[in-house]
């Protein structure tokens, strides 16, 4: 028989012992494992912001996926996180330019549909696979709608028994159209639940303001993250963004949480932030090797990180996965309580799927 207490398993053991009088705890807001997102999928080995890129992430162990948000010409939802199409796919081998540029808004869908997405990790194979994987879809490196992306991960979890989640960007500027079809799309196609664990995220302050506003409107339950680089104005922490800075007392009255700059990001940053209520995300890690990860990322797990961004979900997997839990003081009670249950023993944390 095992009892669920204070987020950990607990087994009883044969026998009777003294308890601990102190149980164990990762230092985030709640107590839970820090969070891995797979910045723009796997990124780091595949074509990023596509579906096969995504769906590798999600077999090495992401808890939640990224897909950057653009709205072509013609209104539609995509995974990009340039403003253009030059940078990842081969729009200069098949269009001349519009504007002077190769925009996302100046090319419809139907458009967007017939390039390729290029890789570009510093880990990526120039064939665009990776060892092992074989993509479930039929064009894996296209760029892909965000309906497609959230039937990606609704497919997913169903066929897996997993509940890895959502973490999409409404890229700034702001934009009031695009906000509103992101939570229309999550909520047409299921995602409106809490445990269908959506966190929104912008530069813009003012597309954090709207999205609070949206998702209250359409009834769908999630969190908003305020992205940008740590600051202090006027001796008060703050994330500025891309239309200005924030005190996070004033990102705590309409979000959940931050998305910041690893760079910038101070054991002080996170226990204010955490103290309003706050959780703390950092962008982005690119570890090339595990031994990399575990050294790049443990010592923002040990000040109370809540989650980070990767390009390497297995890496930042196993840095998470072999970071020590924090001791933290027991409930009064709950020692006498376990040893007259006939003692315990901790069990090891399972390490999640690779």
């Amino acid at each position: 028989m095992k009892f669920q207490m204070l987020g950990l398993d607990l087994a009883l053991a044969v026998g009777t012992f003294a308890a601990p009088a102190f149980a164990a705890s990762y230092n985030t807001l709640t107590g839970e494992k820090p969070l891995v997102v797979a910045h723009r999928g796997a990124s780091g080995y595949l074509p990023e912001e596509t579906l096969g890129s995504y769906e590798l992430s999600m077999q090495m162990g992401a808890d939640l996926i990224e897909p950057d948000l653009q709205l072509t010409r013609d209104g539609h939802l995509v995974a990009m996180h340039d403003s253009t199409l030059t940078r990842t796919t081969n729009v200069e081998d098949l269009f001349a330019t519009r504007n002077g540029n190769y925009y996302v808004k100046d090319f419809t869908l139907a458009e967007i549909k017939s390039l390729t997405v290029q890789p570009t990790g510093a880990l990526s194979r120039p064939d665009s696979t990776y060892p092992g994987f074989t993509p479930s879809m039929a064009d894996p490196y296209k760029v892909p709608t965000f309906a497609e992306v959230l039937d990606l991960l609704s497919a997913y979890n169903d066929a897996n028994g997993t509940r890895i989640g959502i973490y999409p960007e409404s890229k700034a500027p702001h934009d009031a159209a695009k906000n509103a079809l992101i939570v229309q799309t999550l909520k047409d196609k299921g995602f409106s639940d809490a445990e269908d664990r959506v966190i929104l995220q912008t530069f813009s302050k003012e597309s954090v303001a709207d999205l609070a506003d949206l998702i209250a409107g359409h009834d769908v339950s999630a969190e908003i993250a305020q992205l940008g680089a740590v600051r202090v104005q006027d001796g008060l922490f703050g994330v500025r963004g891309s239309d200005g800075f924030s005190s996070l007392s004033q990102i705590a009255a309409v979000a959940t949480g931050v998305g910041v700059s690893a760079s910038g990001i101070t054991r002080e940053f996170i226990a204010e932030a955490h103290a309003l209520g706050l959780k703390v995300h950092a962008y982005t890690f690119r570890p090339l090797s595990q031994e990399e990860a575990i050294a790049m990322i443990t010592p923002f797990l040990d000040w109370g990180l809540d989650g980070f961004f990767t390009d390497y979900t297995d890496f930042g997997r196993t840095a998470v996965d072999s970071h020590d839990l924090a001791p933290v003081p027991l409930p009064a009670g709950m020692p006498l309580l376990l040893a007259g249950l006939g003692g315990f023993a901790w069990l090891r944390r399972r390490k999640a799927a690779a």
